[in-house]
């Protein structure tokens, strides 16, 4: 008698269809300037990056279960970075663009040194302390503008990698090259944020990630490295979410403390994108992100009203889908575009079938 080992695998077929759909996505964005207009370029920038930081922000709260309120110190911090290594040392801005990263990462080291100590709401707090404490320290910083801030210089901008061969190649101004440059980079970032995530999650790594979310105590009797975990997720999701500011503000030229720093524009916006998309999802955020720009798109021209119309729709899914709506599609329809859950299959005798087991 002979029998079949044990398999196990998160591929689905509506994961398997889902990839090539998603991979013909990313070529058909790769071309769209060749086409779309630029007002439309711009959009899908701004949609790229807040699904990035959005997908960080998930990556802390909703797999490692760290809730920080705090991330627009990275946001902040990268895009200073990027403007002083330009300003002060005449990088040039795409090459700064990795100083972004890296600038936040250290800054994110005693960030976690003293976060790490606190538990649930301090966290959150201890986060958003040390997002203000670095807006201060940076508004004294005389060489970028002090408190009211400043602009990439010109010739930094037309010497930036790439924008006469757009220029060329698209016959267009030298601001919509840069435009259609900073689209290039945003769609870039995206993939490989969703692309290693989705692929972190899969390892050994991601389980022991959700174990240390769901019960501390109880993953470090499993031998799970729980301190070391949370450090590995931090530093990642700030490494990202500076590159991502450094980016923003790139293609916006401008920076200021205040608008850098702003924790409704980088963390309570993000906040709400995770959240009624479904945290703890990589698909929620995608939905999140298109119904946050539709609602900006409706409402952003009424004041009061665009934040009320956000306060009141956040209020209603979390009352009526806790799980956000990427959470009631996938409870109602069994679809799951980036399976992470293991299924079990195999081990069966041979001439007999067996059925797959999740885990």
């Amino acid at each position: 008698m002979r029998t079949h080992p044990y398999t196990v695998s998160t591929r689905t077929r509506t994961s398997t269809f889902a990839a090539f759909a998603a991979a013909c996505l990313v070529v058909v964005a790769i071309v769209l300037p060749a086409f779309a207009g630029r007002g439309l370029i711009q959009d899908l920038f701004f949609i790229f990056t807040m699904l990035v930081l959005a997908q960080f922000w998930n990556l802390l709260a909703g797999y490692g279960g760290l809730v920080s309120v705090g991330q627009q110190a990275f946001v902040g911090f990268g895009a200073y970075m990027l403007f002083g290594s330009v300003i002060l040392w005449g990088w040039n801005p795409i090459a700064a663009l990795l100083l972004s990263g890296v600038g936040a990462l250290l800054l994110a080291i005693p960030t976690a040194f003293f976060a790490f100590r606190l538990q649930g709401a301090y966290f959150a707090i201890g986060t958003w302390v040390v997002a203000e404490v670095a807006r201060l320290v940076v508004a004294q910083w005389r060489a970028v503008g002090g408190g009211t801030g400043t602009s990439l210089p010109r010739d930094a901008r037309e010497a930036m990698w790439g924008v006469e061969w757009i220029q060329a190649m698209f016959d267009v101004r030298d601001s919509a090259a840069r435009d259609i440059l900073a689209y290039w980079l945003a769609l870039a970032l995206l993939v490989a944020t969703i692309g290693g995530i989705y692929w972190l999650l899969r390892t050994k790594r991601g389980l022991a990630l959700a174990a240390v979310r769901d019960n501390m105590e109880a993953a470090k009797s499993v031998g799970v490295d729980a301190a070391r975990m949370k450090w590995a997720v931090f530093l990642i999701a700030a490494f990202g979410t500076g590159i991502a500011g450094g980016l923003i503000f790139l293609q916006n030229g401008r920076i200021s403390p205040d608008s850098a720093f702003s924790v409704i524009d980088w963390t309570a916006f993000v906040i709400f994108i995770v959240v009624i998309g479904g945290i703890g999802t990589i698909e929620g955020p995608i939905i999140g992100v298109l119904v946050f720009f539709a609602l900006q798109t409706l409402f952003a021209d009424y004041g009061a009203w665009y934040l009320i119309a956000l306060g009141g729709m956040g209020i209603v899914i979390m009352l009526f889908a806790p799980r956000g709506l990427w959470g009631l599609i996938s409870d109602k329809s069994g679809i799951q575009l980036f399976p992470i859950r293991r299924r079990l299959s195999g081990g069966k005798i041979a001439g007999q079938t067996s059925t797959p087991r999740e885990e």
